[in-house]
């Protein structure tokens, strides 16, 4: 009986070669884009799966106040009284949430060591990588220990044991005491753990907020009684002890300057859900971008619905032409249940061939696939098969049932008779299908539509600054001390170069923000503004506007010790209406207290972290007044002639009197800010790509539905010819029911994509109005395109033989 079938389904196969293929393709197109959107799903929950601790390791973040700022950074005698007073509490770890690259040298060698982490502490306890040699405890309580991963030992150290030996950083000798394996994918895979992260300076600041702060809690402990000793040592230790001081109550001065808030995201969810802190990703290997994730999956599962409505409706449709072999194979004897069988069994051969080309689809786009979520997906792993196993077997069931029972159902005397075609059976679910069809395709032409109209509005907006010829270049300076002297010194000898306009620095960067951040009360208004600690001439050279008031120069012997300036957001939060010559007292001490300053010119706002933000409230002082050294670019605008020329000579320069040990590395500001929106130029590039997928498997069922509804009507045209009818009249005829099913569609599609749509524009502080344009354009491109499919097939009924076609019939 199956090979009866199987001959069944090749004769057919062999009879409708397009619609077959239509259907191979139209399901193997939406499969494919499940796979995609399961690798991904996949690889972003596998996340510290291997982590034996990962329920019970937990990321300290603190709230600021009403400003609501979040950082993933804490004081480390927070860390340590926690340590000492909670017993609930196992262990911590300190370390720097970001991968630094660093000179490392052993043996007469040297190479720029990539994946750089310092920690102090239990950082093993938090991240147990599995210990291949060496030390297994206290890996890093000598400050000059390091742990190296397997693969950094092979190429340091080829076939030695490396315990025991010495590497150096920054000119200073570690010892490696073990060696481990890194497990993939995790939330920090370093290739070098340091001990020696923590300055002593930091041991009693409750002020410093300088290190990434890991708690292990012990094995059935509840974390919501961990977090409420936490805040209790806060709240002891500084708000009671801030309020003291000032000879307040606690309630008085939580009142005045707002409480510092305890969060704490745990280890097994952090990637995906976990609480985001400004500026920077809680962990080195970056943050999930859930929303991404959510809109790969949501659209992967249209598309495959829109796969199968479309094999639902060509096998519905298709079925018309078989009507007479189930009328005869129900009378020769076969029963509702085999009939029933046989349609699954043949879904079932054409589910098995859409998998195989969507594994190939997705085998060829992979590489692309992977640099575009920047990422090394691969097809394989006991979960993926089982999930392809469970894909299959849902497509067979959600399109080989309906259509199975539909063709099962055919009255056996109807159908002989030769009524079937005639009737209105079926016909209106077909119809809906195809208005479902529209209706998705309206969806993602108007998705794209204002993804694309965001992500250009972002593109073109005034930031408030112009990065146009200037350029960021890293300055490693390596003694600390002279570091802005020597940045002095460089700025005066580049400066002379013919190709160099100007230069100029501040600490921080165009796209990330400024590396400093401190709070202060002022009026009753507590604020947490961003310190930008910049040298003379950087607004000017960045083109940034000064809106009231003066830039700060060198002309005034006061810029250098008492002056500064504020953001016109900074400005408005405090209520200053007449900001000038106001006197403020910062939140930066010294041995005589708070230092006080006062305000000579208002700076317009102006974007220095991405579009998703608002304009942050700032502070502006020189390099002068805060001798901080904590720049690490300088900006350079340069003459866009002989650019070649220019970059040759400051690649040299750098090389030769900054630090010879880094190869000499540059980035366009304007390139680096576009960074920040680069994650929605991936969505518009996926909803572009999308849509053409969308569109093709539209156009698949419509031209298939267009030309089994105009075959069946083959006998009523030649009469209609026959009569007298006009190509122009049936043309019109043909059409109309068409655009109407077109009109009803869009319909149903711009409701979820301006209520998806709109939520995804909350995403921007800075953000594109939803216009009726996007809506228009995709009326009219759904309209046009019906039009093309289906007047192209309608005329092509039209020139048909009526004699011969009469005769026929």
């Amino acid at each position: 009986m199956i090979f009866n079938w199987f001959k069944i389904f090749i004769y057919h196969l062999k009879q409708n070669k397009l619609f077959s293929f239509l259907n191979v393709m139209g399901l193997s197109i939406g499969i494919a884009g499940v796979i995609f959107a399961i690798l991904y799903w996949n690889n972003e929950h596998a996340y510290d799966k291997w982590n034996p601790e990962k329920e019970n390791v937990y990321q300290v973040l603190n709230k600021f106040g009403d400003s609501g700022d979040i950082w993933n950074s804490s004081p480390v005698p927070f860390g340590l009284t926690c340590k000492a007073t909670i017993p609930e509490i196992e262990s911590i770890t300190f370390f720097a949430n970001w991968y630094a690259e660093d000179v490392i040298k052993h043996g007469g060698q040297k190479w720029i060591g990539k994946k750089i982490i310092m920690a102090d502490y239990d950082f093993f306890d938090s991240f147990p990588f599995p210990i291949l040699k060496g030390s297994k405890k206290d890996i890093l309580k000598e400050k000059n220990s390091v742990a190296i991963s397997d693969e950094t030992a092979k190429l340091i150290f080829k076939n030695e044991d490396p315990i025991g030996k010495i590497i150096t950083k920054d000119n200073k000798p570690f010892v490696v005491k073990s060696v481990y394996k890194i497990i993939k994918p995790s939330s920090i895979e370093p290739n070098y753990v340091f001990g020696g992260l923590i300055d002593q300076n930091d041991i009693s600041q409750w002020g410093n907020f300088n290190y990434t702060l890991m708690i292990k809690t012990r094995k059935g402990v509840s974390i919501e009684t961990v977090l409420k000793k936490m805040k209790n040592v806060n709240f002891i230790n500084r708000t009671l002890k801030s309020a003291k001081e000032n000879g307040q109550t606690a309630e008085q001065y939580i009142q005045e300057n707002g409480e510092i808030g305890i969060i704490v995201d745990q280890l097994a969810t952090s990637r995906l859900h976990g609480t985001k802190s400004i500026n920077v990703d809680n962990f080195p290997e970056g943050r999930g971008n859930l929303q991404l994730l959510y809109i790969m999956v949501g659209l992967s599962i249209l598309i495959l619905t829109l796969s199968l409505v479309n094999y639902i409706n060509l096998a519905t449709a298709s079925a018309i032409k078989r009507a007479k072999e189930v009328g005869v194979r129900k009378i020769v004897g076969a029963s509702k249940k085999q009939i029933i069988a046989q349609f699954i069994f043949e879904t079932a051969i054409i589910v098995t061939l859409a998998i195989l080309f969507a594994l190939a689809i997705v085998e060829l786009s992979l590489p692309y696939y992977n640099n575009f979520l920047k990422k090394s997906l691969t097809m394989n792993g006991n979960e993926f098969y089982l999930q392809l196993i469970f894909i299959f077997a849902l497509v067979i069931v959600l399109a080989g049932i309906f259509p199975a029972i539909y063709i099962s159902n055919f009255e056996t005397l109807k159908v002989l008779k030769g009524n079937f075609s005639r009737s209105k059976s079926g016909i209106w679910i077909r119809n809906s299908m195809l208005i479902f069809q529209f209706g998705i395709a309206a969806f993602f032409i108007i998705g794209a539509l204002i993804v694309n109209s965001q992500v250009t509005y972002m593109m073109n907006k005034d930031l408030g600054f112009s990065g146009d010829q200037v350029i960021r270049i890293p300055f490693r300076y390596n003694d600390q001390s002279k570091k802005s002297e020597k940045y002095q010194t460089t700025k005066q000898e580049i400066l002379k170069f013919s190709g160099v306009k100007d230069a100029s620095t501040f600490a921080g960067s165009f796209g990330n923000g400024s590396n400093s951040s401190s709070g202060f009360t002022y009026n009753g208004i507590f604020v947490q503004p961003r310190n930008i600690v910049m040298d003379y001439g950087f607004l000017e050279m960045m083109k940034i506007k000064i809106v009231k008031g003066r830039d700060l120069s060198p002309k005034y012997a006061s810029d250098t010790i008492s002056n500064w300036l504020i953001n016109e957001t900074l400005a408005k939060k405090l209520g200053l209406k007449n900001p000038i010559n106001t006197i403020i007292q910062s939140g930066w001490g010294n041995e005589k207290g708070n230092m006080s300053f006062k305000v000579v010119g208002v700076v317009k706002d102006f974007h220095v972290t991405g579009l998703q933000s608002e304009v942050p409230p700032m502070i502006f002082v020189t390099i002068k007044t805060l001798k901080w050294n904590n720049f690490d670019n300088v900006f350079v605008k340069v003459s866009p002639n002989n650019l070649t020329e220019t970059l040759a000579k400051l690649k040299n320069y750098w090389e030769k009197n900054i630090n010879q040990d880094y190869p000499f590395d540059y980035e366009f500001v304007n390139k680096g800010f576009a960074k920040t929106y680069q994650e929605q130029v991936k969505q518009k590039n996926l909803f572009f790509i999308l849509n053409l997928v969308v569109i093709i498997i539209a156009v698949f069922g419509l031209f298939a539905l267009a030309s089994f509804s105009m075959e069946r009507r083959l006998k009523e045209i030649a009469i209609r010819k026959t009569l007298g009818a006009e190509t122009d009249a049936l043309l019109k005829e043909l059409s109309k029911q068409y655009i109407g099913f077109c009109l009803f569609g869009f319909v149903i599609g711009i409701i979820p994509a301006y209520i998806l749509l709109q939520k995804w524009l909350e995403n921007f502080a800075f953000r594109t109005n939803i216009s009726v344009a996007p809506f228009s354009v995709a009326l009219v491109s759904l309209v046009i395109l019906t039009l093309i499919i289906v007047l192209a097939k309608a005329y092509q009924v039209t020139k048909i033989d009526i004699l011969k076609y009469l005769k026929y019939e």
